[in-house]
């Protein structure tokens, strides 16, 4: 806030009548400081350029008027003068003097005491009855006359003073704070002689009055009403010749200035009056000046008031009222006694009067005890986040009388550990004083009187007990500064206490070498976005600018993975920052990101069409600064925000079950990069943190970092999100959540590697918030000031983070300015070369990485034997269907597993379930992982794969359970089964990312209905179908999805077979849509055994899972046997010359067209064919089995879907590619829907029948 006095026209008239303002020119009237200029102005004359340029054309000017030179004061007696105002004169009186008592006993010999005085140094003492001469008079010369001078003209001044003594501690308590906040921030304090002096220029404004002084205008008195308050200050000033003097140079207009602004001119001065380089202007105009006998212990003195001036300021010494001079410092806090201060106004009694004297300081005094606001407007312009403190009445404390007060005490400190995040200052563009009512002193019963008093503190204290003035300042700089940690929602007390522990305590700095580090990522992360924005303007990169703070932060948690013996570290990010990442963090090479830009790409790196720049990852292996290594991946990620981080969360789980180290072998650091807007409004985000403690998809803990741009592409938090911080979502979780300023990187490594650190000892997720800015727009091409007008005029004028970290360095000393300059040059010269300058190398990280190149270039027409000797099959069934001992089993499950015994005997067809436990078994038996991970898929939705066994007497909920193909034999692969959460995106994508980093491994997501996968089309589209061609990443993922029209309405009756063919093209995916058991056993084990890689996405049957029809006989899963793409017709026939049409089908509706054409007898003409693989599309097969027909003109294909949905319409132009030339293509099936499925069962029957009478109908 500027208090700015209005102007005023001066009340002086020359002869024409003209008003005068302040003239701040050079002349020859420098009122106390005469002395001073008159010392330069004789080193001039001997020298002159031994003095300031500045005072050249005044000295000249008064040689050539022939001014007289003034002799300079013998500098020792300079000296001297000043010393004797700060110290007592300890002279005593002489050993030998005489008693006049004779009833005392003799005085004991007194030691003399050296001299001190000038005085003293020319005299010896002598006896009291030696003759004492009048000693000698020496004329005063320099500075001294100087002085003399100036005080004999002050007599002419008719001169009063008032005095008000105001109560110290207030000014005290907030100094306190200031300086707090100061020494954690850009250094320098603030001092007492600030404070009041701001507070004097302030009421200065409200009373312009007392800025007024005494003129004579042609011979007459008058009255001068200066423009400007121009406050005069005592300053040490250093010589010519490097002896010091004081001073009283003035703050120009110091009415305009903030605090912060006078400040800055007062420390200005000060520098300057050391380094000796004050001009002519810092001493003329001054209006009102301040002295500080106080400095020197001096309670209240009278100065003298210059001519010129109309008012001068004293400043006594705070101390306790006399009577409390000798009181403990606990008396005095119990009673509540401040020290208080005198401020006197001397005044030039012809303009100014005492009352109005008195007022000022009345006005003063409310402005230092914070009753006007002041120190609310001394805090906002220091960026001081914290309430100041505002003098209030004591109420009395009894320790005795009021226990409950140290309760309350023990209340606040919860408050601050709970809220204090809420006002801590973490947003680096948009500064304000932040206030809660939980943590005021007065919800509390609490006053500033009780600062200094001793209170119970529990647990917040190792000795129990502290000054509540001394608890504030730790729980400020805790809670309140940079970083607000959020961790008292988490009921472990465990882990709130570890917390506590490392935070609760005064803040340790880091080493010179820790802060190169920092700086060093931040000149990377800055200068290569500055390189890209100046070589390639325009272009999208999705800069991180204004939140370069992110280098450093991912610099910390990977040094400290590499110093723990951490296998890698796996990173996921969107786009914005992507490329900085890349190559700061991850290695990627300069020039072949230049290369990118440039458009073009080596042929020989890329599989597929690729995708833009800012979507690709790389792998590396990353150096520590001590020269420690750990693996680091950036995963590829589309530009879908969010919908990454269950694809890396799988990633990581496919690595560390890779290593086999057990549930605390998280060797694999997993890292998710987010962006405010999409963590607080994607549904992925809570879907993948609710994963994180589960068995099946825990990772050990994944560090989360938000870089929050408090932006989302045009939109602001207020409209993007109903909760306060875009990190609420997490905190149902119980996830540590640290909010921290991004433009102090030193700040964000902390919060990131106490996130590291918390996840090492609990392997659980932790959020960093890096709160910063968006330097441009969304991308390089779009405005943002089209509707963020107020936030982008302040990001245009805030300097980066490198640049405040810079200055902070070269203040404390830490770098010089030309080392800092050349740091950033050395890497901008790097960058022009194209010269990788960062310790992160790409290489082969073989920890764990997986060879793909067996699994490359691959047909699915590659002959896998997946048939098992009957023998085998028997063995195999023994084992899974063994209980233990005294293992309670369900009826159902008893006869599940009693059928499939039989079954393995070969004396009943084999089930799907059966098909499918086979098939498992028979993996795990070669050494081969399975994973299945779906709703309910331990048991089955539909109750077939009884895979989890349940012992129908256990009396804990999470006991009692038994897996028999986790208990197979030794040497057995893994097998787990796991009952996902009720979700399809995150579940998928984390499915999606095991499977490719297992390729040994069977992966499985089992839709509960088909139709629940069009929650995961985001992974579908962008992963599962498009990851090889963009980014040459091979899945193997295979995808169960029930499907069939069983008259159960239209939201469960589809898997949407045709979305899946759209997206089928490149043989990115296989399709299959099984009618038999057996083809399921033997899809299963080709999908592992094989090298043929893509996801396999199985439409399978609910009604089949039991139909009696579509179960296999022994000999189908025994040696020999194969998955069969097509399966021919089954009908007895003399010849297939009869057959007139051909139907081709898929799925369950085989059954019902078999049933209808036994119905009609119509076997010798009509041929039914299943074409089990719907993409590839097997053409060799389907035409092999077209041409046993060769008299069949009509070829039909034939559906239970809708004609607008199912295979029909995606592979209508592949069949037209395998009939015959005379043959022709008809459709029987549902007809065209919106809806999958019609709602009643009467209905569906009817559609049913009717889709079979096409089809039969010849």
């Amino acid at each position: 806030m500027k208090l700015a006095a209005k102007s005023r026209s001066l009340n002086v008239s020359n002869s024409k009548g003209v008003g005068k303002t302040v003239s701040t020119q050079p002349h020859d009237d420098f009122g106390p400081n005469r002395g001073f200029i008159e010392d330069l102005y004789a080193d001039f004359l001997k020298n002159p350029s031994a003095v300031p340029p500045q005072w050249g054309d005044l000295f000249r000017r008064w040689r050539v008027e022939g001014r007289p030179v003034h002799k300079r004061a013998d500098p020792d007696t300079a000296k001297a003068q000043i010393e004797i105002h700060s110290r007592s004169d300890s002279r005593q009186a002489a050993p030998n003097s005489v008693s006049t008592r004779s009833d005392l006993p003799p005085a004991p010999p007194a030691a003399a005491q050296p001299a001190l005085t000038p005085y003293a140094k020319r005299h010896k003492l002598v006896a009291s009855d030696t003759p004492i001469s009048s000693g000698e008079t020496v004329r005063m010369k320099g500075t001294a006359k100087s002085v003399a001078a100036n005080m004999d003209a002050s007599l002419a001044i008719p001169t009063a003073t008032s005095f008000r003594e105001i109560p110290a501690k207030t000014m005290f308590d907030n100094r306190a704070i200031v300086n707090e906040r100061l020494r954690a921030t850009r250094g320098g304090k603030v001092s007492f002689t600030h404070l009041v002096a701001f507070a004097a220029i302030e009421a200065l404004v409200q009373m312009p009055e007392m800025n007024d002084s005494y003129v004579l205008a042609d011979g007459k008195p008058a009255v001068r009403h200066p423009e400007h308050v121009n406050f005069g200050i005592a300053i040490d000033a250093r010589r010519p010749d490097g002896s010091r003097t004081l001073v009283v140079p003035s703050v120009k207009a110091a009415e305009l200035m903030t605090f912060r602004d006078f400040l800055s001119a007062y420390e200005d001065l000060v520098r300057r009056g050391r380094e000796g380089s004050l001009g002519i202007d810092d001493f003329t105009g001054t209006t009102v000046s301040l002295t500080n006998p106080g400095g020197i212990g001096t309670t209240q003195s009278v100065p003298r008031l210059m001519a010129g001036q109309g008012a001068i300021i004293g400043v006594g010494s705070m101390v306790y009222p006399a009577q409390f001079s000798g009181t403990s410092d606990a008396v005095l806090a119990r009673l509540g006694v401040s020290k208080v201060v005198t401020v006197s106004s001397t005044y030039d009694h012809r303009v100014i009067q005492g009352a109005t004297s008195g007022e000022f300081l009345r006005l003063i005094e409310r402005k230092l005890t914070g009753l006007d606001g002041f120190y609310d407007r001394v805090f906002h312009s220091l960026h001081v986040p914290t309430e100041p403190f505002v003098f209030e009445r004591d109420v009395e404390y009894n320790p005795l009388k009021d226990p409950d007060k140290a309760s309350r005490v023990t209340s606040l400190i919860h408050a601050y550990r709970s809220r204090g995040h809420l006002i801590a200052d973490t947003d680096p563009i948009s500064f304000r004083t932040l206030r809660h009512p939980d943590l005021s002193l007065g919800s509390y019963g609490l006053t500033s009187w009780d600062l200094d008093r001793s209170f119970p503190t529990g647990d917040f204290t190792d000795n129990g007990s502290m000054t509540l003035r001394d608890a504030l300042s730790l729980l400020r700089e805790t809670y309140c500064a940079s970083i607000g940690f959020e961790y008292m929602h988490i009921t472990d007390p465990e882990q709130r206490r570890w917390f506590q522990e490392r935070i609760e305590r005064p803040r340790a700095k880091l080493t010179d070498d820790e802060r190169f580090q920092i700086l060093e990522k931040l000149n990377q992360a800055e200068a290569f976005e500055t390189f890209l924005h100046t070589k390639y303007l325009g272009q999208k990169r999705f800069s991180l600018e204004g939140g370069e703070s992110l280098i450093p932060a991912l610099d910390a948690i990977l040094s400290r993975a590499a110093h723990d013996g951490l296998d890698s570290v796996a990173i996921s990010m969107a786009h914005r920052g992507r490329l900085n990442v890349l190559t700061n963090i991850a290695g990627k090479q300069y020039k072949q990101i230049f290369t990118e830009f440039d458009g073009f790409v080596d042929e020989r790196t890329v599989q597929g069409s690729g995708d833009v720049k800012y979507h690709l990852g790389t792998e590396g292996t990353y150096t520590s600064p001590s020269g420690e290594t750990t693996g680091v991946y950036l995963a590829a990620n589309p530009s879908h925000l969010e919908a990454a981080n269950g694809v890396l969360e799988g990633i990581v789980r496919a690595r560390q079950d890779l290593q086999d180290r057990g549930d605390r072998g998280f060797a694999v650091l997993p890292i998710l990069i987010h962006g405010d807007a999409a963590f607080a409004g994607q549904g992925v985000v809570p879907e993948v943190l609710n994963l994180s403690q589960l068995r099946g998809y825990r990772t050990g803990g994944t560090v989360h970092i938000i870089v929050n741009n408090q932006i989302g592409f045009t939109t602001a938090p207020h409209s993007g999100r109903s909760s306060n911080y875009a990190t609420d979502v997490a905190k149902g979780l119980q996830i540590p959540i640290f909010h921290v300023n991004g433009d102090d990187p030193e700040a964000v490594v902390r919060a990131a590697a106490l996130a590291y650190e918390y996840r090492q000892a609990f392997s659980k997720d932790a959020i960093v918030d890096v709160v910063c800015y968006r330097r441009r727009g969304h991308n390089e091409g779009d405005d943002p000031t089209l509707t963020q007008p107020m936030m982008y005029k302040k990001v245009s004028q805030h300097p980066g983070a490198r640049a405040l970290y810079t200055e902070q360095l070269i203040a404390e000393g830490v770098v010089t300015q030309a080392e800092a300059d050349g740091y950033i040059q050395a890497y901008r010269d790097a960058l022009d070369k194209g010269e990788h300058v960062e310790q992160t190398t790409l290489s082969n990280f073989q920890r764990t990485q997986i060879d793909w190149s067996k699994y490359q270039g691959k047909d699915w027409r590659e002959d896998v034997e997946t048939g098992l000797p009957a023998a085998d099959i028997e063995r195999l069934a023994e084992k899974f269907t063994a209980v233990p001992e005294g293992f309670a089993l369900h009826p159902t499950a008893k006869r599940v597993l009693e059928a499939r015994k039989g079954m393995a005997a070969g004396s009943q067809p084999i089930d799907w379930g059966m098909a499918e436990t086979l098939a498992y078994a028979s993996l795990v038996t070669k050494g081969h992982g399975v994973r299945i991970s779906g709703e309910d898929s331990g048991r089955g939705t539909f109750s077939h794969r009884h895979a989890v066994l349940h012992d129908q007497k256990r009396e804990k909920w999470d006991d009692g359970t038994y897996v028999p193909l986790r208990n197979i034999g030794e040497g057995a692969g893994e097998f787990l089964v796991i009952d996902s959460i009720l979700n399809e995106e995150a579940v998928m994508a984390f499915e999606y990312g095991f499977a490719c980093s297992a390729p040994d491994k069977l992966t499985i997501w089992e839709a509960q209905f088909g139709d629940f996968a069009n929650g995961a089309q985001v992974t579908i589209d962008q992963f599962l179908s498009s990851g090889e061609t963009k980014w040459g990443r091979l899945c193997g993922l295979t995808t169960i999805l029930p499907h069939g029209y069983d008259g159960q309405g239209p939201e469960h009756s589809s898997g949407r077979v045709e979305r899946w063919l759209q997206l089928c093209s490149e043989h990115n995916m296989q399709i299959i849509m099984p009618s038999e058991a057996s083809q399921m056993f033997h899809l299963l084990q080709r999908q592992v055994l094989g090298s043929y890689r893509k996801p396999l996405v199985i439409f399978m049957s609910k009604r089949l899972l039991r139909f009696k029809g579509a179960m296999s006989p022994l000999e189908n899963f025994t040696e020999g046997s194969r998955f069969r793409p097509v399966i021919g017709d089954t009908a007895e026939r003399g010849n297939n010359e009869s057959v007139k049409r051909v139907i081709l089908c898929a799925g369950q509706v085989y059954y019902d067209l078999e049933a209808g054409r036994a119905e009609r007898k119509l076997e010798n003409d009509v041929a039914i064919v299943r074409v089990e693989q719907l993409y590839p599309f097997p053409y060799d097969e389907v035409r092999a089995e077209l041409a046993k027909y060769p008299n069949a003109k009509s070829v039909v294909w034939a559906q239970e879907e809708p004609k607008n949905q199912g295979a029909f319409y995606q592979i209508r132009h592949r069949l037209e590619d395998v009939i015959g030339e005379s043959q022709k293509l008809s459709y029987a099936g549902r007809p065209s829907s919106a809806s999958p499925a019609v709602g009643y069962m009467s209905k569906h029957v009817a559609q049913l029948k009717q889709l079979v009478e096409d089809a039969m109908t010849l």
